[in-house]
């Protein structure tokens, strides 16, 4: 895949971390942290909540004080790597582009609001009767999109590569 190709791919990851801080950025700037309002009643809310912790707020109640370093290092590490990916073309698909794009996108989103913040800022809230998903943001989407298509991409993709080698 040549340059104008990756570059694509890198626009695309730019477009959503631009995304991803502005709606961040209007959140924290019009609400205070806590804020909740239901927008749909038994189904979706708007909140207002930091995460110190990894996705869904895994280790988020963490007292170790070496843990945000290793979150930003570990972080940074990936959105390196998939920007790498991205640049020097090592996509095959439009899957694989977008998928590859989406997830630095995200990482890229929630590494700057840590940077930033110390944390991540959620603002979605998703439930089902006594159900509630953890509250994520646009980056958690576009990582959870992006990682959808590569899988997508890893199960569909020897196939269609099988049927071309035949």
């Amino acid at each position: 895949m040549g340059t104008a190709r990756s570059a694509r791919w890198l626009w695309l990851a730019l477009a959503i971390v631009t995304a991803d801080r502005a709606t961040k950025y209007a959140v924290e700037s019009l609400t205070d942290e806590g804020f909740r309002r239901v927008l749909i009643p038994g189904f979706a809310a708007l909140v207002h909540s930091r995460n110190t912790g990894m996705a869904f707020g895994l280790f988020s109640g963490s007292d170790a004080q070496w843990f945000p370093a290793l979150l930003l290092v570990v972080s940074g590490g990936v959105v390196l790597l998939l920007a790498w990916l991205l640049f020097v073309g090592r996509v095959d698909t439009v899957l694989s582009g977008a998928g590859l794009a989406l997830l630095a996108g995200g990482a890229a989103g929630n590494l700057l609001d840590r940077l930033i913040h110390g944390a991540v800022t959620d603002f979605v809230e998703l439930h089902v009767g006594n159900f509630y998903w953890p509250a994520f943001n646009l980056a958690d989407s576009a990582i959870t999109i992006g990682a959808a298509l590569l899988v997508i991409e890893l199960f569909g993709g020897d196939s269609r590569r099988a049927v071309a080698q035949e």
